[in-house]
């Protein structure tokens, strides 16, 4: 079997802005320090109302959810570069929205700290947070094990090996782009 990412999933809906994913008062943090690069993911969707509860339990530096579904316009906001890293820093291997802002997309691509996978379908209204589910690269396909349902996933296409290597400039030495 090939890439897989398994585990529980924490549910978003609709334009989940970069304020909500990571606010600007904690982007003093230097994600190259590897301290403060896990600091940074203990604050990772700290900026949500509460009606969604706590991303990252008080105390904690990691979060137990590896798997982020949300509905239309993830990452929307501002250009900030520290959205995808915070979340990757807290753990979160892939996002499943129903789209991006492309920024976002752009970013999670270029520092390579997740993959954000897209689905047609509004799994945002269809799964609850704390499903346990299967992201199987191979196929292109979510497996809701709570639910005992799989959905299709758009290809990551072009940004899935840039991603593999861990970011742009990670790829770029790796395939010969520049000098190592």
């Amino acid at each position: 079997m090939g890439k897989v990412i398994r585990g529980e999933i924490f549910v978003l809906d609709d334009n989940i802005d970069t304020d909500q994913i990571i606010p600007a008062e904690y982007l003093t943090l230097v994600p190259s320090k590897p301290d403060e690069y896990e600091k940074l993911g203990s604050y990772a969707l700290i900026g949500l109302p509460d009606r969604y509860g706590k991303f990252v339990a008080s105390g904690e530096m990691k979060t137990r959810y590896p798997i982020i579904v949300a509905g239309e316009n993830f990452g929307c906001g501002s250009s900030r570069e520290h959205a995808p890293i915070a979340l990757g820093a807290s753990g979160v291997e892939a996002v499943i929205a129903q789209s991006y802002a492309r920024i976002f997309f752009r970013n999670c691509t270029a520092t390579g700290e997740l993959y954000p996978w897209e689905c047609d379908i509004r799994l945002c209204e269809e799964f609850a947070t704390g499903q346990e589910v299967t992201i199987d690269f191979e196929e292109n396909l979510l497996i809701n094990h709570t639910l005992d349902k799989s959905y299709n996933l758009k290809p990551l296409g072009d940004v899935q090996p840039v991603i593999d290597a861990g970011g742009i400039f990670a790829y770029a030495r790796q395939t010969g782009m520049i000098s190592r």
